[in-house]
């Protein structure tokens, strides 16, 4: 209690010493959509709250690769005030001490437990997540029509779910798919977690070929036989919504960013969304949580300024502002029933979906552990080289393996 009482007079000590002067607080964060994004939240919510206390606030992305950019940053004492925190690198940028410890001067209990707990390290939260995401179905209405086939439901499994893709693809004309298949962890992982794989065992180590894994591996890349699954690249396209905006696609497993994206690219297409369908073996769902947090600079010279941009940023009217533009889903508890989830609609019923995956089954927060992004390479790259068929299940994962136990034994 002493120190907490300690921290809350520094911080108003030095909220006194920022009103006594025009103080601009810098925030880094993604590039492309997102500083028009950002933009127009800190115009709208942001500087009508601060400016009465002479903080000015402004947004510089992070071109190409954000977290080695950020890491750079930091290291020479250049970075940004604010910092968007990315869940899945959360561990590797608290573990350089470079971030502020927020407890004592940022409340989290308005904010979703799982989420608070992504950022938090040995009791210290060192981040406040300003929305989340995890996966749904997607799903192209006039193709199940054609097709004749049943949309997808929330009592699908992986054995029903293929029968309708396969059903989808023998009923259309050559040129369209059941489902588009990302080759990468941060779709796929969501079915080995349903199969009740864990990324890491006690001693941090990970499991290729435990039998969990290799389950959902061997009936993800099967969706790839005949051709009833497709990756983007096989029909020019970077990712999955890029897919369902071809039209040419019945299925794809995506979150709430979707729903904005269909809406400006692919404006009368018909979706619906669902959960994504339970693992036959364990009867239940797996599910990303992916989460971004705004972070303070531990070596601003502006910390009462920074936390209280850090709090506009992730108020009320500002959190209701991204779910009604169908960005993502607000991370304040008391939002979760908001109107906006009973409207009708594509938009809406998705983010009412992926607002449920959060609570259904198996939900993990995507992360990559301490390697980083060299874990995910790994099985990025079994998962591309079996789905191009240029390796079979065993060795794709033999190799994979191999290459964990070296980048573990690091």
């Amino acid at each position: 209690m002493k120190r907490t009482a300690l921290a809350l007079l520094s911080l108003a000590l030095l909220g006194s010493a920022a009103l006594a002067q025009q103080v601009t607080i810098k925030i880094n964060g993604y590039g492309g959509t997102d500083p028009a994004i950002v933009g127009d939240l800190i115009n709208k919510f942001v500087k009508p709250i601060v400016a009465k206390d002479n903080i000015n606030v402004v947004y510089e992305p992070l071109q190409g690769d954000y977290n080695k950019a950020l890491t750079t940053l930091l290291a020479a004492g250049n970075a940004g005030d604010l910092l968007y925190l990315p869940g899945e690198t959360a561990g590797g940028f608290i573990a350089t001490n470079k971030l502020l410890p927020l407890n004592g001067l940022v409340s989290t209990t308005p904010f979703i437990k799982s989420l608070n707990s992504v950022f938090t390290v040995k009791g210290q939260t060192y981040a406040i997540a300003k929305d989340f995401n995890t996966l749904s179905l997607v799903y192209n209405k006039d193709l199940f029509d054609e097709a004749k086939v049943a949309y997808p439901s929330a009592n699908e499994t992986w054995k029903s779910l293929a029968a309708k893709l396969t059903a989808v693809k023998k009923a259309l004309p050559s040129g369209y798919y059941g489902i588009c298949l990302q080759p990468s962890f941060d779709r796929f992982g969501a079915f080995a977690y349903a199969e009740g794989w864990k990324q890491f065992d006690s001693a941090g180590k990970t499991n290729l070929l435990s039998k969990p894994f290799v389950d959902a591996f061997t009936w993800y890349t099967s969706l790839a036989k005949d051709k009833v699954g497709v990756t983007p690249s096989e029909i020019s396209q970077g990712w999955t919504g890029g897919c369902m905006q071809t039209g040419k696609v019945a299925v794809a497993i995506e979150g709430n960013w979707v729903a904005g994206f269909l809406k400006d690219n692919a404006p009368n297409l018909k979706y619906g969304s669902t959960l994504l369908p339970k693992a036959d073996a364990t009867g239940k769902r797996g599910n990303f949580l992916y989460t971004v947090g705004w972070a303070v600079n531990a070596g601003t010279k502006n910390k009462a300024a920074a936390i209280r941009v850090l709090n506009a940023l992730t108020s009320v009217d500002a959190q209701n502002y991204v779910l009604s533009e169908g960005l993502a889903i607000p991370s304040r508890t008391a939002l979760q029933s908001n109107a906006f989830f009973n409207k009708p609609g594509a938009g809406p019923e998705n983010a009412r979906v992926v607002f449920q995956g959060a609570t259904d089954g198996f939900v993990t927060g995507f992360n990559f552990g301490p390697a980083g992004a060299d874990w995910s390479k790994i099985v990025d790259t079994a998962l591309a080289s079996v789905l191009s068929g240029q390796k079979s299940v065993k060795d794709a994962l033999a190799s994979a393996q191999a290459d964990m136990n070296k980048l573990q034994s690091r």
